[in-house]
């Protein structure tokens, strides 16, 4: 059994699927595991550290050689894989909404493609959950890019010279990534509330601190959506929602927006009026901008100024951490794969629950029920 560890070609990431921590459990499991060279380089690990783990370190014709696992970050084109054996498992995030062509090409080329985000919420996969772990460095570092960006500071101060109020921070959507922004932030000495269409979050505000902002009176969700994730709600609340978080946004200095609704476009919480209403320095982090935005004006990729209100939306945001980044996304890969790891034929066997969940493609076609439905 050969795992393959590829260096990411997207724009801008930083990450590796494997880290020498991974390769050196890969091993002990008996499997080879080859690194391309220099994959590790954007999250500071040096090859000589995946060769002193027990990797094969080269370049990626001879790392793909032979391969029956690839792993990736990002899914690495069809076109790039020569040398994969025949039905070669492609283990990374594949965006499978927002790449069906690519999708679609790993079918015909006869691998068997396996989406990390396609990962169902249950309590024996939180260890292989991705979405999870990178939202999770998401949600503390979009605090961070809201800190670097704002002309004051966030704690309340006294001084000689008077005092320094606390920032007030608004924290929109509470999964994973808004649980973190929240806690980040009272770390930093901020004022925090937060709101989310699941009414379920309100005590996990109150856990952390911060003063959850709900309707009242309009239904929400009262658990959680489908798989754990938000759904979109109904008009009516909609609108609720709008006209409490228009009195609420503009005494706010920070807003960090995080709802996402998978294989839909992000949810607009955000409006351009909604922006002018806050004071000029004010800044607003849009979590959600590769995916259409939370936030009227983000831009991808940028952080622009409307009505003197700094609107972040860097990409890729984990990425940004990228060793911490890495490390964890390894460990997922190899909870993953290791769970399922057959010792009599030296391979995992995924069972039926998360091996159909996860898997878009085999036996050279789409198979996923969520692409076909």
């Amino acid at each position: 059994m050969k795992i393959a560890a590829l260096k990411e070609t997207a724009e801008g990431e930083r990450r590796v699927a494997a880290t020498p921590e991974t390769v050196k459990k890969f091993v002990a499991l008996g499997a080879d595991v080859a690194v391309e060279a220099g994959a590790g380089a954007g999250a500071s690990i040096v090859d000589a550290d995946y060769d002193a783990a027990g990797a094969t370190v080269g370049p990626r014709t001879s790392v793909l050689q032979g391969a029956d696992i690839v792993l990736g970050v990002q899914g690495p084109d069809p076109a790039s894989l020569a040398g994969a054996n025949p039905g070669a498992w492609i283990v990374a995030g594949l965006n499978p909404f927002g790449a069906r062509d690519r999708v679609d090409a790993y079918a015909a080329a006869g691998y068997e493609a396996l989406a990390m985000e396609f990962m169902p919420r249950i309590t024996r996969a939180q260890s292989m959950d991705i979405l999870s772990s990178q939202a999770n460095l998401a949600g503390y570092k979009a605090v961070l890019d809201a800190a670097a960006e704002y002309g004051r500071a966030f704690p309340m101060m006294m001084t000689a010279a008077g005092t320094v109020s606390a920032a007030k921070c608004f924290v929109m959507g509470v999964g994973v990534a808004g649980l973190q922004a929240i806690a980040t932030a009272r770390r930093l000495g901020a004022q925090v509330s937060a709101t989310d269409v699941r009414s379920a979050t309100k005590e996990q505000i109150l856990s952390l601190g911060a003063k959850p902002v709900f309707v009242e009176n309009v239904a929400g969700i009262e658990g959680e959506g489908s798989g754990g994730y938000a759904t979109e709600m109904s008009a009516e609340y909609q609108k609720a929602q709008a006209d409490l978080v228009s009195s609420h946004i503009a005494k706010q200095d920070i807003v960090i927006t995080t709802a996402l609704i998978p294989g839909r476009p992000a949810p607009r919480l955000i409006s351009d009026a909604q922006v002018a209403s806050m004071r000029p320095g004010s800044v607003i982090v849009d979590l959600a901008v590769e995916a259409g935005g939370n936030v009227e004006g983000a831009v991808a990729g940028d952080v622009v100024e409307r009505h003197g209100v700094k609107i972040v939306g860097h990409k890729n945001v984990a990425s940004r951490l990228s060793a911490d980044a890495s490390a964890l996304f390894a460990r997922n890969l190899f909870n993953f794969l290791s769970t399922f790891w057959d010792k009599e034929t030296g391979r995992p066997v995924l069972d039926e629950e998360i091996g159909n969940a996860v898997r878009l493609t085999q036996d050279g076609k789409v198979v996923n029920q969520r692409l076909l439905g």
